[in-house]
Order: C-alpha cells, then sequence, then structure tokens
C-alpha cells in the first residue's frame, strides 16, 4: 500500500496490521478475539486488549441494536423500492461492474459485492454470492465489513472472527471494503471484497481501496463527459466531430436536425451528410482554424443547407465542422435591430371614407402572398400599411425588414439589398455579409420608395421575383429565399416607365395588388381624431398635463392642406404639446405657417366643443382649403371635399367666401 492509503487507517489499524505481518492476515489471534467476542455478549463493556477499538465498538452498537448472532437469515428492500434503487444508481452500477470483474480476476475463489450508501446490495461477482436487495447495515445485520465501512465512512478490514453474527465468523472469510464517492467526495457507495485467509494478503486492502477510486475517478469522468455532452446538444449550432479519416464519431442534436439524419450516421464518412464546395477542405485542412465560411450542402434529398462553417483541428487527429444555417444567424440578426411590424390594421387611426377603402384593400392583400404595391403621397402611412398588411398575413410570425430605397447610396443598392462576399469591393466586410433579403427570409421585405431604385438593382429585383433567388455582389452562386415583397412610392411608376426610368416589367410585377395611402386633405374629417391620438402619445411620452385642443386651434388644424400629411400633423401636435402653458393646445402653439396661412373667419363662429362637424368655422375653413388646393376650381374642389358642387356653391355663398381671391390672376 501506498503512504496515501495508509493514512486512511487508524493508528490501531496499522499496529494490528503489522503484527500480523506482511504476508497474510488470516495468521492472526483467532482465540484472543474469540474470547473477547464472548466477553461482548456477555456485557462486558471493558475492551480486551486482543480486539482492535474499531471491532469492540461495533459489536457494542450490535448488541444495543438487538442484533441476534445467531439469526444468519438476510434482510432485503422491497422489490419495488430495489426497483428504483437499481434505475437511480445504473451509473455506479455500470461504471464499477467492470473493475468488479477485474479485481475478481486476482481473488478467483472470493467473492466481490457493491452496494449504495444505505447498505443495500446492488451488484456482485464470485463464489460466495451476496444477495441483491439484502441490507449490510450495522444496524441490520450486526458487525460486517460493508456495514462498518459505511459507519465509519472509509475503508475498513474485518476478519472472520471480528463479524458479528456466527455464520459469518464460522464462513471463515476475511473482507476489505472502500467507499466509491463522487466528485465532491459524498459516498455513493461500498466496494467489498471478501476471500479465503490464503488469498488475503496485506496489500488486499490498498487494492480494494485503488478499485473504489478507480471506480470513482471513473464516475467523475462519466459525468464530466455527461456534461460536456450535454452542453453540445444545447448549443445551438450544429457540431460535428471527426476522426482522422473524415468519419463521425459525434454529432450533437443541432447538428442532426441540420442535416435531417439520426445517431445512425455515426462512423459513417461527414460526405454521407452532404456535398458542398467546401468538403474538401473540410476534409482536408490541417493547418489554422477556418471560421464563417459560407458553404451550401446538397442534402441526400436534394434540398439545399445554406451555413456558416468553422472547422477546428484537433491534436490527436481529427477535427470538430461547427454549423451555423443562415436563416437562424439572420433571426438573431433581426432581434438585435429590431426589425418587427408593430401596426396592426386596427391600429391605424381614421374613419373617413377614404381611408376605411384604403383598409380594405389592405385585408385584402393580407391574405396573399402576392407582390403589393402601396402609393401616396410622403408621409401618409404606407409603412403602417405594409407592417398591418404582414402582421395579418400567414406571415406574421415571420421577419419584416423595412428599406427605404431612397436613402441608400445608388452603387451599394445591391450590396444592401442581396449582400456580398467577402472581397466583392473595397471595404467589404471580412466573411461577406448578408442582404435584406436574406434577412426577410421566411417573412415580409417592405422596399419604401422602389421609384428611387437604380436600374442595375431594378434587374437583380426582377430576378428575385421571377425566380426566388438571391446572388450576393461578387458571388458565383445564388441561394433561395422565401420572401413577400411589398414596394411603396410616392412617384408616379406608369409615368417612370414612360420616361424609361423604370422597368416596364417590374413594374408589372410589383404591380399585382395595388392600394392608395389617401393623403391628409383629402381625408379632413380624420385631422381631429389623429390629433387628439397624437396628442395623447406625446403628452404621455413629455409628461405633461395635456388634455385637449382648443377649438380655434383644431379649426385651423382641420383647414390647413398638410403637404407633409399625417407625419407634418404628428410633429405638428408634438411641438405644440412642448409648447402649451395651459391644459390645451391654443392657437398660438400652432406654427405660424398653419396660423397665418388660415383665411379669415370670425372666432365666434368656431363651433362649441362637441357640435357636429360641417357646421361653423370649421367648415368653412375646409371650404377656403380646398379651393387654396384646387386655385379655385369649383368641379375639383367638390370632388375633394365630396360634396356637389350645387351644394358647395351653397355653401360658398353662406359663409361669404370669394372663389375669385384662390384663382391665379386675380386681384
Amino acid at each position: 500500500m501506498t503512504v496515501d492509503q495508509l493514512m486512511v487507517f487508524s493508528s490501531e489499524d496499522l499496529n494490528y496490521i503489522t503484527a500480523l505481518g506482511p504476508a497474510s492476515l488470516g495468521e492472526g489471534p483467532i482465540v484472543e478475539v474469540q474470547q473477547a467476542w464472548q466477553d461482548c455478549l456477555s456485557g462486558s463493556a471493558t475492551r480486551p486488549a486482543g480486539v482492535r477499538q474499531v471491532i469492540w465498538d461495533s459489536w457494542q452498537r450490535s448488541l444495543t441494536c438487538g442484533i441476534d448472532p445467531q439469526d444468519c437469515a438476510y434482510r432485503f428492500v422491497d422489490p419495488q423500492m430495489l426497483a428504483a434503487r437499481l434505475e437511480l444508481n445504473r451509473h455506479l452500477i455500470a461504471g464499477a461492474a467492470q473493475v468488479m470483474t477485474g479485481l475478481l480476476a486476482y481473488n478467483p475463489r472470493g467473492h466481490i459485492n457493491l452496494t449504495d450508501a444505505e447498505g443495500v446490495t446492488l451488484h456482485f461477482c464470485g463464489l460466495d454470492l451476496t444477495p441483491v436487495g439484502s441490507r449490510l447495515l450495522e444496524t441490520v445485520q450486526g458487525t460486517n465489513c460493508t456495514g462498518l465501512a459505511i459507519a465509519e465512512d472509509r475503508p475498513v478490514y474485518v476478519l472472520a472472527e471480528e463479524n458479528f453474527a456466527t455464520a459469518l465468523r464460522q464462513r471463515r472469510m476475511h473482507c476489505a471494503a472502500a467507499p466509491i464517492r463522487d466528485a465532491q467526495g459524498k459516498t455513493l457507495g461500498m466496494l467489498t471484497l471478501t476471500a479465503e485467509p490464503g488469498w488475503f494478503h496485506f496489500h488486499t486492502l490498498g487494492t480494494v481501496q485503488a478499485a473504489a477510486e478507480a471506480v470513482s475517478r471513473q464516475l467523475a469522468l462519466q459525468e464530466l463527459l455527461e456534461q460536456q455532452q450535454a452542453v453540445l446538444e444545447v448549443l445551438n449550432e450544429g457540431l460535428v466531430v471527426l476522426d482522422g479519416q473524415g468519419r463521425i464519431k459525434a454529432i450533437n442534436r443541432y447538428g442532426r436536425q441540420l442535416f435531417r439524419v439520426g445517431l445512425d450516421v455515426l462512423g459513417c464518412p461527414f460526405r454521407q451528410l452532404g456535398q458542398s464546395e467546401l468538403t474538401d477542405e473540410i476534409l482536408l485542412h490541417s493547418g489554422e482554424s477556418l471560421r464563417d465560411l459560407d458553404c451550401t450542402f446538397v442534402l441526400p434529398d436534394r434540398s439545399h443547407l445554406a451555413c456558416l462553417v468553422s472547422v477546428c483541428s484537433l491534436e490527436q487527429g481529427g477535427r470538430i465542422v461547427s454549423l451555423r444555417e443562415h436563416r437562424r444567424i439572420r433571426e438573431i440578426t433581426r432581434r438585435i435591430i429590431g426589425t418587427q411590424a408593430t401596426y396592426t390594421f386596427d391600429t391605424i387611426e381614421g374613419q373617413s371614407r377614404a381611408i376605411e377603402d384604403a383598409l380594405h384593400l389592405g385585408r385584402i392583400a393580407s391574405r396573399s402572398d402576392s407582390t403589393t404595391l402601396i402609393l401616396g403621397e410622403s408621409g401618409t402611412g404606407k409603412e403602417l400599411f405594409a407592417q398591418a398588411i404582414h402582421n395579418a398575413s400567414e406571415r406574421a410570425s415571420g421577419a419584416f425588414v423595412a428599406v427605404n430605397c431612397g436613402a441608400i447610396p445608388r452603387d451599394l443598392v445591391q450590396s444592401e439589398l442581396f449582400g456580398h462576399v467577402e472581397g466583392a469591393f473595397t471595404g467589404s466586410a471580412r466573411g461577406g455579409s448578408a442582404g435584406k433579403f436574406e434577412l426577410a427570409d421566411g417573412g415580409t421585405i417592405f422596399l419604401d420608395e422602389i421609384g428611387d431604385m437604380s436600374f442595375d438593382a431594378q434587374v437583380s429585383l426582377l430576378r428575385v421575383l421571377q425566380e426566388g433567388e438571391v446572388t450576393r455582389v461578387g458571388a458565383k452562386k445564388s441561394q433561395r429565399v422565401d420572401v413577400r415583397i411589398i414596394a411603396a412610392t410616392h412617384r408616379n411608376l406608369s409615368q417612370a416607365v414612360a420616361d424609361g426610368a423604370f422597368r416596364e416589367d417590374l413594374y408589372y410585377r410589383l404591380n399585382v395588388l395595388n392600394l392608395t395611402v389617401p393623403p391628409l386633405r383629402m381625408r379632413r374629417e380624420d385631422i381631429a381624431l389623429l390629433a387628439r391620438h397624437f396628442l395623447g402619445r406625446c403628452a404621455r411620452s413629455l409628461r405633461k398635463a395635456v388634455l385637449g385642443i382648443s377649438p380655434q386651434a383644431l379649426a385651423m388644424l382641420t383647414a390647413h392642406s398638410w403637404p407633409g400629411n399625417v407625419r407634418e400633423l404628428e410633429n405638428v401636435i408634438e411641438r405644440a404639446t412642448n409648447l402649451a402653458a395651459t391644459a390645451q393646445i391654443e392657437v398660438g402653439d400652432l406654427p405660424l405657417d398653419i396660423v397665418q396661412g388660415q383665411p379669415r373667419v370670425a372666432l365666434e363662429d368656431v363651433p362649441e366643443p362637441g357640435a357636429g362637424p360641417g357646421l361653423g368655422a370649421v367648415e368653412a375653413n375646409a371650404i377656403c382649403a380646398a379651393l387654396r388646393d384646387t386655385k379655385g376650381n369649383i368641379r375639383l374642389a367638390a370632388q375633394q371635399l365630396q360634396v356637389s358642387r350645387a351644394g358647395l356653391y351653397n355653401k360658398i355663398k353662406r359663409f361669404g367666401l370669394s372663389v375669385d381671391a384662390y384663382r391665379p390672376g386675380v386681384d
């Protein structure tokens, strides 16, 4: 035994071992031990010199527990409880079984048993068998090697004459036991070797302890491997471990999901998972690690797996291949940059006939994947409609990526939309970069100001619409994307086609479904509703107690022509909320162009709050604004106000307005 192994025994144990000599522990003072046992049973409280203190104390505990030394029957746990214990300790049993078999080779006439920490036999091998399920605690069987080791929680040995039960004493078998512990030092079970005196030597004690420690190390290694496997399984990237010949040693759950395979691929060549342009480089590379290479695998079922591949070579040969799916990377990117749609049809404010018509067409567009073109002036809320269409569609759980084509430099439009490979141009990102279409894969892309797109980008966009594929700038191969396109513009695309500024074939591809978001001047009855909506939001954001809008200010807002549409109205309300010194927005809080641009209308004619629309200054200001917009054209003004020309003439006369004042060239 080593010094470390000897340290677990008491000085008395060591002295006893030394006195017995190095040859065999079986040649001990048998008569003294037997007499001491008789004295103990007779009630003696004084330990005779011929017995170890640890044995004497164990005998005393056995007497206290009422153990009958003549009763040699085993006690067993309930079969149902035993089944549960065997399942709970399956790793312990598996780890100890091989070690026990190896240990038995040096003890052919003995037997070895494994118990849990509570003394229940879990496994055995050898001649003199201890039944599985038997209980070997001191409190059940009296002094025995396994029970004593559990009581002392350390390696012990018990000679035949030191057992408490007569049957065990007469069997003339010596025992040594050692605890099996986990990585934290907690006792998991006991390993006990029983041998005839001729086979039970001085070094047997160290052998049993070394065997128990070997089981402990094996369990710790198994726990570490399970932890590593658990880590591999929860990683959100595919991992494939290859040996030196390119065969699959391990593949985690996500890797099996990517390649659509099971564990039956273990031992198979890596090429069996799929073919790609980088397969040879993955298998043959032996230099520095490869990182984030774009790769597309063609799987056995002819489907495609587009991913980023990294390869790490192992010192002992083989390599680890890491795969991150493009679509998952794009999902993470979208979460980071916040490309999600928030507006729905229910959150778009307005009750006018014009906005209701637009909402109706939007709901129709949401029921299909057809390309949709949204027309309307700047600031009318075209993106709100695009978001609402997306959120009402079957793609609602996918990405919504908005791109302002007019804000991207013309020479970078293709790179932004379709991505680029590394080295495609000066300053290109290392490893390349995905374009907006790839980020929108599985969802919707909103191309705002599509009329400002360059001619070259229009050609690439047409390919996406026709083939469902994008090609990164500088790439040789295209890749499929599943994207629904919603485009928007304030331009007259049909005129742009006639002028040669926009491709005719692309225009027809985009104009499958279309809707027009009406300008604010065409939905004046919504101005008050929108103004109050924006006021509520601004007041909360600015933490100001501004609760309403004065009738005079509301009249001016209603009469304004709003060239910037809803966006302009929102900005005006935010400005007025900041300036408001009272609980409501007053005329003085409005911009000068709105106040000074109003025709003179007596303020006493302004209706009180709650009065119906179409009366007083609100109606007069609306008529003045329409005449100003149409330069005094009664027919167009009537159309804008959605009234008959005769009705408009009557109202002009009623309010004493002059049509000539709005016509050019009239003083």
